[in-house]
């Protein structure tokens, strides 16, 4: 794993309470290729790549500044 960063899974529910949205509107948004998609970790288990929730939050305030 030499010069990879190793990333970090996070639950929906951290999603939820990262970016405030709704469930609903966290898939709405997924559906539409405007949020990171989850990883399927199992048959009922999904997660988020950390860094790309981040990066997403972090396009909203560069957005904002534009």
């Amino acid at each position: 794993m030499e010069g990879r960063v190793a990333e970090r899974f996070i639950s929906l529910r951290d999603v939820l309470g990262r970016t405030t949205l709704s469930k609903t509107h966290t898939y709405r948004l997924i559906k539409a290729g405007e949020f990171p998609r989850a990883v399927k970790l199992g048959p009922r288990r999904v997660a988020f790549i950390e860094r790309e929730v981040e990066d997403w939050l972090q396009s909203r305030v560069d957005a904002r500044v534009a």
